[in-house]
């Protein structure tokens, strides 16, 4: 009996050594603080990486408000946009460009004088389209100018008639004044009517009375060449002719 009990002493000193051993103060105190000091360590570890991800993100995002993320686009460009831009170095300005020369006016074909001492300059101008300016003292006088038919003009008792080939005859006095019947030099005959208020037709009556030609006023003078005969009629009813 008392074996036994000893033995169970024993038994029991032993285990509660060994639970002793496994669990008492010391052991469990060393292993609660370094198991605290394990998790503090890791908790440290992701506070930091914690914190070190919220820097870098606001990092990233101070970046991309310091920086566009994509390039300006065309219709954001200063010049479009009506903003500032840097000044450019000034460019000369382009000379004007070169004009052509006005064309000189056609030189008369030739100048001829008149009986009065005036000079006529005659032009041509087209198939049987001439034009005589008449000058006097450097100033143009009077002009005349054919344009199917030929003219003529009673430029202050000198009568001047232009033909359609060109030709020019001036010569002095010589007028009847119309209306009436008149006897012409070359042997013509003219009739001489009003018709209006300056305007005069005036027949021109061959040998046997029959017109062979007619010249009619209207609010301008007017000629003719008949065959080498030159007649003015005026539109104030003078007429004259010569040859």
């Amino acid at each position: 009996m008392s074996h036994r009990r000893v033995f169970a002493t024993v038994l029991l000193g032993t285990a509660a050594a060994f639970l002793a051993t496994a669990c008492g103060p010391s052991d469990s105190g060393s292993s609660a603080s370094s198991t605290s000091g394990v998790k503090a360590s890791a908790a440290a570890t992701a506070t930091a990486a914690t914190a070190a991800t919220a820097n870098a993100a606001n990092a990233a995002n101070a970046a991309g408000a310091a920086v566009p993320s994509s390039p300006a686009s065309a219709s954001d460009s200063p010049a479009r946009s009506g903003s500032a831009s840097t000044p450019k170095p000034a460019v000369p300005a382009a000379a004007p460009a070169a004009t052509t020369p006005t064309a000189k006016a056609a030189s008369p074909i030739r100048t001829q004088m008149l009986p009065d001492g005036s000079k006529a300059e005659i032009y041509k101008l087209g198939d049987e389209h001439y034009r005589a300016d008449v000058v006097h003292d450097g100033q143009l006088f009077v002009t005349l100018e054919t344009k199917q038919h030929d003219a003529g003009i009673d430029a202050n008792d000198m009568f001047i008639v232009l033909t359609m080939s060109g030709d020019i005859h001036a010569w002095m006095g010589g007028g009847h004044q119309g209306p009436g019947t008149f006897k012409l030099a070359g042997g013509w005959t003219a009739k001489v009517t009003k018709i209006g208020e300056l305007r005069y037709r005036a027949q021109i009556l061959g040998n046997q009375g029959e017109v062979d030609a007619t010249l009619e006023t209207d609010q301008h003078d007017v000629g003719l060449d008949a065959n080498a005969v030159y007649i003015v009629l005026s539109d104030g009813g003078l007429i004259s002719a010569h040859e």
